[in-house]
This record gives C-alpha cells, structure tokens and sequence, in this order.
C-alpha cells in the first residue's frame, strides 16, 4: 500500500498531459477573449470571468491531484456512498432555501460561499457506481434481463430529479454514458437494446412535452426563419464561424462576441475560436479532444486484459463523457445539433464543470498508471517463467 502513495513512483502520461495542458491554455486563452466586453458592461472589471475561470483551474488541479494519488480500488469500495452522495445532491437542488431558482431552473446549490452546479458531480459519482456494479453483479447482468433493469432504475430515477430541475442535457448523458458502461461491461444485446429504445422513447417524449425544447428543434430545423427569435444563437454562431475563414480573423478580434452572440465565454465559446483563430485553431480543439477521448476508449480493453475490468469500465465511462459533451457542444455551435447547454470540456468557462472534468482527468491518469504497473508486472513474471 505504501508503494501506490509514493509520489514518485507515479508516472503520466506525457501525451495525455500535452494535450490537456494545450487545451486549457487555449481554453483561458478564449474565455478571457470572449468574456472581456461582457464582465466589462456587466461587472465593471473586463477580467472578471478570467479570474473566477483560473481559479476553477486551480482548484480542479487540486482534485485532479488528489484523484491521481487515490488507488482506484477506493472508488470502487465507495460504491454504495458514491450513490447516496450523488442522489443526495440532486435532490438538495430541490430544496429552494439550498438552490433559488435562476433562469426558470434551479441547478446550482449555495450552500454559503460555495455555489457549484450538483449535476456534474453526481454524473461522475454515478459514473463510477453503474461501473462498479457491471462488475460485482457481472454474471447477473450477462445472463437476465433484470441485471440490466437494476441500474437503469437507479439511472432513471437520478433522471427524473435531473429532470425536476429541469436539466435536459444533463439527463442525455447521463443516460448514454450508463448505457454504453452497461454494453460494455457485458450486457446481453437484447437486453441493451430494449432498454435503448426505451429510453430513447422517453426523451423524445420530454422534447414533445416542452415548449421551449420544441422551438430550439424548430429554429435549429432553419435557424434563418426566425433569426431574431429561437433562431438567433444560432445564426450568431454560423456567422461567427463562418467569418473565421481559414486562418481567422486574429486573437480578440471578434465581432460577434461584442454583445451579438450570447453565452460566448460558456456554450459558444467554440464559435468566437473558430471565428478568430480560424478553421485551424478549430481542428486544434478537436484533435486535442479526440486525443484525450481516444486514450480514454484505448485504455479500456488494455485494462480489462490486464484483470483490471473496474479501471476499464471507468476509462470507458469517462471517454464516452468527454467525447459525447464535445460533441454535443460543437454539434450545437454549427448547426448540427439543436441548442443544448453543454460546456465544451476543458475549454468553456464553467467552474463546476471544469473542476470535474480536471478531476475526471485525473483518475483517467490514476488508471493508466496502475494498467502499466499490472502490464510490466506480467511481463516481468512472463519472461521469469520462460528463464527458468
């Protein structure tokens, strides 16, 4: 035990840190270049978001830290109080003297200085719960079709208060990530696509039930209908975007941040880099991203063939997050998807966000390190038995 706390007997992947250190530089980078004119109007200090932005770095550093240092088997011992912590926090969000409503929802706790968005981190906690279950129940979940329903349960009822907030998104990955653990970690095809369908039923059905929901699919259908209304975000971003050009149109010299296209700094922070930094800085981010992704999906199978199957149904878990957000996020900012607010990972000013997905990062490290430790100790014993 003592040899897995030793700091120095950790090692990163120098790959997977170039690539996050890349994408927060260009994150602060942005946030700062497209936050400046808003703080400016609205708090009287331009740097404003800049500040609050690092300093969610900082502390997501430290949880990232702190998530590299802890044995995985910890987190999969915490299973049951993972579940309870992240239930409790998204039924807090219900309380109105914990979380008053801002924006017709209430997502973020105030519990006296601290204000964080609860979601975030219950769908990491359940992240980790809906693993440790595909392994301690495996054999119930290869072979009945009640394995399966058991965690969709828990899912749909951490749904449903995700829901009461109401926080759409939230509820879309939440349910895809669960999904693709539960596939991957064994569920019989039948059994996956029941529940797929289902599901899947059951969100189109919110879409339906929700005005507001209804006229984001309407303006994304043909944004250039209704320009000034549902169709405005938009159509701000394909402007945005489209100026950018090749190359850009140079470092803080975007026009459609300056009051034109709104949430800049967080949801379309992706449209004011493409429009200043150009199609190149754009492919940039999403090389970066998909890196990180794919090292996340890669790391899955090298784990599991290692004996390591909790390690590799988390990396799953965590890439399948990453890659979906991004996805969801850019899909958003060309037109591909109907507006949804996703934060672009690493990137979007978010502080809850940030400081989870720096967090998250840090346990993906924290397995890569144990997968080479488990892959060089059987080398090792490999090559001992063919010696003798």
């Amino acid at each position: 035990m003592n040899r897995v706390w030793h700091f120095r007997s950790l090692t990163l992947d120098p790959t997977l840190l170039a690539a996050v250190i890349g994408l927060l530089v260009l994150g602060t980078v942005m946030v700062s270049s497209a936050s400046i004119s808003l703080a400016d109007k609205d708090m009287g200090q331009p740097l404003y978001f800049l500040y609050r932005h690092l300093g969610a770095i900082a502390i997501g550093c430290c949880a990232a830290l702190v998530a590299f240092v802890t044995p995985t088997e910890v987190w999969f011992r915490m299973n049951w109080f993972l579940l309870f912590f992240a239930l409790l926090l998204l039924g807090a969000v219900l309380i109105p003297s914990l979380a008053p409503e801002i924006n017709n929802s209430t997502r973020w706790l105030h519990l006296g200085p601290i204000t964080f968005q609860a979601s975030e981190i219950a769908r990491l906690f359940l992240l980790l719960y809906i693993s440790g279950y595909a392994i301690r129940h495996h054999e119930e979940l290869t072979t009945t079709f009640l394995g399966f329903i058991k965690p969709m349960l828990v899912v749909g009822l951490a749904s449903a208060l995700l829901m009461r907030e109401p926080d759409f998104g939230a509820t879309v990955m939440l349910t895809l990530v669960s999904l693709g653990i539960l596939f991957f970690g064994g569920a019989r095809l039948r059994d996956f696509s029941v529940i797929t369908v289902l599901a899947s039923s059951l969100l189109i059905v919110f879409v339906f039930l929700s005005e507001e929901r209804m006229e984001r699919i309407t303006a994304f259908l043909d944004p250039w209908a209704d320009v000034g209304g549902g169709g405005y975000q938009l159509a701000q971003s394909l402007i945005a975007i489209g100026r950018g050009d090749l190359f850009g149109v140079g470092l803080g010299e975007s026009v459609q941040k300056l009051f034109y296209l709104p949430e800049a700094h967080t949801d379309f922070i992706f449209a004011v880099l493409s429009e200043e930094l150009g199609l190149v800085g754009a492919t940039t981010v999403i090389v970066l991203l998909s890196l990180i992704v794919y090292k996340a999906l890669y790391l899955g199978p090298k784990a599991a063939r290692c004996g390591l199957p909790f390690h590799g149904l988390v990396t799953v878990g965590l890439g399948i997050t990453l890659g979906v957000q991004a996805f969801i996020n850019i899909g958003v900012n060309i037109g591909l998807l109907p507006t949804k607010g996703l934060t672009l990972p690493l990137l979007s000013y978010g502080r809850t966000s940030m400081v989870v997905t720096l967090m998250s990062l840090g346990l993906l490290a924290r397995i890569q390190h144990e997968v080479n430790e488990a892959t060089r100790h059987r080398k090792t014993r490999r090559s001992g038995r063919i010696k003798v």
